[in-house]
């Protein structure tokens, strides 16, 4: 047995958010020289269990196996989504169901001519693949999507405190329903943050899952300039035309 492959797999999995339970049964499944297997584990998020099954496939001389991809099925949803691993890395086992849930994920991915880039991610509801799979479309980064837009005009309880911005907007780009505590009118209220590139903007919801609008929760001075601003375009709205004078050539 190749201890090296072994080892590799191992983190691995690791690495992609199965942890280190199915250890035990991977080097046994090495040990027997299979052509290719199969592992199938169970993890849970937000107190929803999540169905693994994880592909193995060995080298041409049985020397070494890869970890090519994994099906993942959210129990009570009738769709299967198969992940490809490219190069040991891909999409983790909880951001798989944060896609399958219907959250955006950002991540870094290569082209074909190897030069990495970084995209939000959602799942088609209404594409397919040949195989069945639902596609993935990606909003790349001149479609200029960013949440901080959001979030820096929201006042938000502690974002101020070392490292809660930077893990409020890491969270946010693996997909999770991010709980902070903003204000309303002066009263602190639960929220639940999610990233939604598609429409440029953050979904907001209260503890029902019913949806916020931003406007309710921003900074007392990002309100006062938007009243600045929208008196300004009102004032200049409202303001006298000059009639133009016959034959007077107009400037563009």
């Amino acid at each position: 047995m190749n201890s090296q492959n072994l080892n590799y797999l191992q983190k691995q999995l690791l690495n992609l958010g199965f942890g280190e339970k199915m250890n035990a049964e991977l080097e046994k499944h090495i040990q027997s020289k299979a052509t290719e297997f199969r592992l199938n584990t169970v993890q849970e998020y937000n107190k929803q269990p999540v169905d693994y099954q994880l592909h193995f496939k060995a080298g041409d001389n049985h020397d070494m196996y890869f970890f090519n991809k994994y099906d993942a099925t959210v129990k009570g949803q009738d769709h299967q989504q198969t992940f490809y691993i490219n190069k040991g890395s891909g999409v983790t086992a909880k951001e798989a169901f944060n896609l399958l849930e219907g959250r955006a994920v950002h991540k870094q991915l290569e082209n074909l001519e190897g030069q990495k880039y970084g995209a939000w991610l959602i799942l088609d509801r209404d594409s397919k693949t040949e195989s069945g799979n639902l596609k993935l479309k990606s909003f790349t980064e001149g479609w200029n999507y960013k949440p901080e837009r959001a979030i820096d005009k929201m006042a938000i309880v502690g974002i101020d405190e070392s490292g809660a911005r930077d893990k409020l907007l890491k969270s946010l780009e693996k997909g999770n329903r991010h709980q902070v505590t903003a204000l309303k009118d002066g009263q602190q209220v639960k929220l639940f943050l999610e990233a939604n590139p598609a429409e440029h903007r953050v979904n907001l919801s209260n503890y029902k899952g019913e949806a916020q609008q931003l406007d309710h929760y921003k900074k007392p001075e990002v309100k006062t300039e938007a009243k600045k601003d929208q008196k300004h375009s009102q004032s200049q709205e409202d303001a006298p035309v000059k009639k133009q004078s016959k034959g007077a050539k107009m400037k563009v």
